[in-house]
């Protein structure tokens, strides 16, 4: 009698068919802060400007005239409770007016930024002396009265005479008075990147990363800008959100590779936790990404003497301790 082979079937399953296993999960990718970036990063089509400017300007014209009427309606019924009326509108339109006025000079300080910055790579590139001085007098007007650059400033003015060409002169502002503020800036992305790792890992609420990774993001921008001297208001911080995310976009630095993972995450601890503690540690790392271009933005002087920040030793000290033991 002869004997056939007996296939066993384990678990209901038939393990000779490769298409019945089990699909392999798909690497962590930080999805909350991908999708903020092309969010945040996407251009307004015209025909939307324009729709939105009308619909603003017939609001303001309805409410104006609601008000209006309103004013001279009470004021002829009750002159008392009509001045107040007439009183409380004119001190909010004058909130108003002081609130246009500080975005524009928010708009002011970042296009100094971004002069400064501008004439002190062409400084570097042409070693032009003569121009990094003029560079290190704009500094100094920029900085004028502000105590956490006091001892930057005297170094500074005490050595430069000392330095006698635009790379020495350029390097020693950055080594003094940039220097401190360096290190504050690198706190705030340290304190943002945590904040966002967390959430993303402990709160399995629907866009509750996405909303964390926004208003994160969006404070550490203007902290890190109000570090450096631009003092950007609520317009201005959105518009420096979108010119970062923009470059990190057009760069392709938001893209999450292997290299990042294993770097930040250390060999296997991605596999040994869930997913959404590797996306929490990603999204940490993205952050980081972020607030590494707001300080290259909002730097006045480019990186030339000071080494540029690292992402990974950022989000090394922010998560230490926070999914692994320190």
């Amino acid at each position: 009698m002869t004997r056939k082979p007996v296939l066993i079937d384990l678990d209901g399953q038939d393990m000779a068919r490769p298409d019945t296993a089990p699909a392999v999960p798909d690497a962590v990718q930080g999805a909350a802060m991908q999708r903020l970036a092309v969010v945040a990063s996407r251009p307004p089509s015209p025909l939307a400007r324009w729709f939105w400017g009308l619909a603003l300007l017939l609001a303001g014209f309805v409410v104006s005239l609601a008000a209006w009427d309103y004013v001279t309606g009470l004021l002829a019924r009750a002159p008392v409770l009509g001045g107040i009326a007439t009183v409380l509108i004119g001190l909010l339109l004058l909130v108003l007016v002081i609130i246009g006025l500080r975005e524009l000079s928010a708009f002011s300080r970042l296009r100094k930024l971004d002069a400064l910055q501008i004439s002190a790579r062409d400084a570097l590139v042409s070693n032009d002396l003569h121009s990094a001085r003029q560079v290190i007098g704009a500094l100094d007007q920029l900085y004028a009265g502000r105590d956490d650059t006091a001892w930057g400033k005297a170094e500074l003015a005490q050595r430069q005479g000392d330095m006698l060409d635009a790379d020495a002169l350029l390097g020693l502002a950055e080594t003094t008075l940039l220097h401190p503020l360096d290190q504050r800036a690198l706190r705030e992305v340290e304190g943002a990147a945590r904040q966002v790792a967390m959430v993303t890992a402990f709160v399995p609420l629907a866009l509750a990363d996405l909303i964390t990774a926004l208003s994160a993001n969006l404070r550490m921008i203007r902290r890190i800008a109000e570090i450096y001297g631009g003092r950007s208001g609520t317009l201005g911080s959105w518009r420096l959100t979108r010119g970062v995310l923009t470059h990190l976009l057009a760069t392709g630095a938001l893209a999450v590779g292997d290299d990042l993972i294993g770097t930040i995450a250390g060999g296997g601890l991605l596999a040994k936790v869930s997913r959404r503690f590797g996306e929490g540690v990603v999204n940490g790392a993205l952050t980081a990404r972020v607030g590494v271009a707001a300080i290259e933005v909002c730097r006045p002087l480019p990186f030339h003497a000071s080494p540029r920040p690292s992402v990974t030793a950022l989000v090394r000290r922010a998560l230490t301790g926070l999914f692994s033991p320190a």
